[in-house]
C-alpha cells in the first residue's frame, strides 16, 4: 500500500540568530511537480509536491543563500529535477545525484558541468531502496576523477557491518544524519564511537541534519526547541572534525507521515545554534565547510 507525506510546514520562523554571508543548506530535495517530473512507478512513498520556488522562498525567511539539493530516492535515477532546480538558481545550487555503474563517463561528465558534486547511496537496514555493494563499489571507482564525495545514508548496524568498505573508499564519504545514531543508546554505542574515529581522517564529513528522522520526541523542550536529545551527538562531531562538518535542513522532511511532526526550519537552525554557540565554530559549519566540500566561490 503506497503511503503519502505530509507537507513541511509553511510557516518557518526566523531563527534567532542571523546566518553569515554565503552559508549553505547542504541536504534538501526538490520532489515534482509530477506533471513536469513524474515520480519513480517503484518508489516507497509519495510526497507532496515541493518545487524549488517554494524551497526558495524557506530560505528567504530563515536567511539561507546556498545550498546543495539531493536527488530523492522517489525520482530514480532520472536526475532531471535534480538539475532543473541547479539550471534555474544562478549558481546558488549544487547537486548531488544519484547514478549507477551503467551511467557512462559522459554522462557523469555532463553532471558534473551542470552542477552535480556527489553521489548519493542509502545503506539502511530496509528492504527495499538499498545499492547493491557491488555496484557501490564500481561507481566510488569511477566518480574519483570528478572530484566528487559519496552521500552516504546509512544506519547503525550498516556502518559497523561496512567499516572496512568505507574506510577504503577512495573519495570524500559524507554521513548523512549523524548516520542517524540512535540518541537513546547513548555516547558510546559502538557506532557513534566508530564515526567519531572516522572523523578524525580527514576524508570523512558528517551532516548534523536529519534531527526529526533520528529523535523520537518533537514537543519543544525547556529551551523552546525540539529535538534536544540530538544536541549532544552533533557537538561531539563537531569538536571531532570542526573543519568536516556540515549542516542541512532535509526540506521538505519526506517520509513523515504524522500530522504535527514536520520540523519547522527555523528551529532547526536554531537548534544548530545549540549545536554551536560559537559564531566562529558556525561559520564553518555554514560556509567554509560546505564551498570546501562542494566548490562553492
Amino acid at each position: 500500500m503506497m503511503r503519502y507525506c505530509m507537507p513541511p510546514d509553511p510557516n518557518p520562523t526566523k531563527p534567532g540568530f542571523i546566518p553569515p554571508p554565503g552559508s549553505c543548506d547542504t541536504h534538501f530535495h526538490v520532489f515534482g511537480p509530477p506533471e513536469k517530473f513524474p515520480f519513480a512507478p517503484t518508489r516507497d512513498y509519495t510526497p507532496p509536491a515541493a518545487p524549488l520556488e517554494h524551497y526558495l522562498d524557506m530560505l528567504a525567511v530563515i536567511g539561507i543563500e546556498r545550498a546543495v539539493v539531493v536527488q530523492p530516492s522517489v525520482h530514480g535515477l532520472d536526475n532531471s529535477v535534480t538539475l532543473d532546480a541547479i539550471a534555474k538558481a544562478n549558481g546558488r545550487l549544487r547537486g548531488v545525484g544519484r547514478v549507477n555503474d551503467r551511467t557512462t563517463r559522459s554522462e557523469l561528465q555532463e553532471l558534473h558541468e551542470k552542477g552535480m558534486r556527489g553521489v548519493r547511496f542509502n545503506l539502511l537496514d530496509r528492504p527495499r531502496g538499498n545499492i547493491a555493494l557491488d555496484v557501490f563499489d564500481r561507481v566510488a571507482e569511477r566518480i574519483v576523477e570528478f572530484g566528487w564525495s559519496v552521500d552516504l545514508h546509512i544506519d547503525p548496524k550498516n556502518l559497523l557491518e561496512q567499516e572496512k568498505r568505507i574506510r577504503t573508499l577512495p573519495l570524500p564519504v559524507v554521513f548523512d544524519h549523524i548516520a542517524r545514531i540512535n540518541p537513546a543508546e547513548g555516547l558510546n554505542q559502538p557506532a557513534f564511537q566508530l564515526l567519531l574515529d572516522l572523523l578524525r581522517s580527514d576524508r570523512f564529513w558528517v551532516k548534523v541534519s536529519g534531527a526529526d528522522k533520528i529523535c523520537h520526541r518533537s514537543v519543544h523542550s525547556y529551551i523552546g526547541l525540539p529535538y534536544v536529545e540530538v544536541i549532544p551527538y552533533a557537538r561531539a562531531v563537531i569538536e571531532a572534525a570542526p573543519d568536516r562538518v556540515i549542516w542541512g535542513t532535509d526540506w521538505p522532511h519526506s517520509n513523515n507521515f504524522v500530522p504535527g511532526q514536520t520540523p519547522n526550519d527555523g528551529d532547526l537552525l536554531d537548534l544548530l545554534g545549540e549545536f554551536a554557540p560559537d559564531p566562529k565554530i558556525r561559520q564553518k559549519i555554514l560556509v567554509d565547510n560546505p564551498a570546501a566540500l562542494y566548490g562553492f566561490e
